[in-house]
């Protein structure tokens, strides 16, 4: 699969990017998108790793900025978790291990081949900060080996004002689970 952009698709991308950037000044307060674009436009494989957030309504945003690597953190912020990445397992062992009803894929496997990391539990509650996500949905999140090496994942949802973890069978899904993503740039 071609993993880039053509020239009217990448100036879409940064088109609908920078809106974003601007209706969200409270989740990146003190950065510059002219900085943030330069990057972008060097990255042309991160760019349609983008992309592929905002095509799945994912709805990508800058949220941070990492001094020591020297990378801007986008993430998913879309209200609910997105809707093109839903109704999937954990990783792929957990969908080999089904056999009847599989689902079209995993998590992880999505994760892959998007080219971006699944949110782990202290970036899923840092990201919680910024707004009130997953109201109505929940999202896998990075699950540790221990809990994974005993056939479980976790996930999480925020209700009652409250981001809760929770536990389930790393092979069951649900039409209101998915995954939010990180991609460094």
């Amino acid at each position: 699969m071609k993993k880039q952009l053509t020239a009217n698709q990448q100036e879409e991308l940064l088109s609908i990017l920078e809106k974003r950037f601007e209706k969200n000044k409270s989740r990146h307060e003190n950065l510059d998108w002219s900085k943030i674009e330069i990057k972008l436009k060097a990255n042309p494989s991160k760019l349609w790793s983008l992309d592929e957030m905002e095509r799945t309504e994912g709805e990508p945003d800058v949220i941070g900025y990492d001094q020591k690597t020297d990378e801007y953190l986008f993430v998913d912020c879309s209200a609910e978790s997105p809707k093109g990445r839903r109704s999937i397992c954990y990783d792929h062992e957990a969908l080999e291990k089904r056999k009847e009803h599989k689902p079209a894929d995993s998590a992880i496997n999505m994760a892959h081949e998007m080219g971006i990391e699944i949110l782990n539990e202290e970036q899923y509650k840092d990201l919680q900060k910024l707004g009130k996500f997953d109201a109505k949905t929940s999202s896998w999140i990075l699950t540790p080996s221990e809990i994974r090496k005993l056939g479980g994942a976790i996930f999480s949802d925020f209700r009652y004002n409250t981001v809760f973890v929770y536990h389930n069978g790393a092979d069951s899904y649900y039409a209101a689970r998915g995954f939010r993503g990180l991609l460094r740039i």
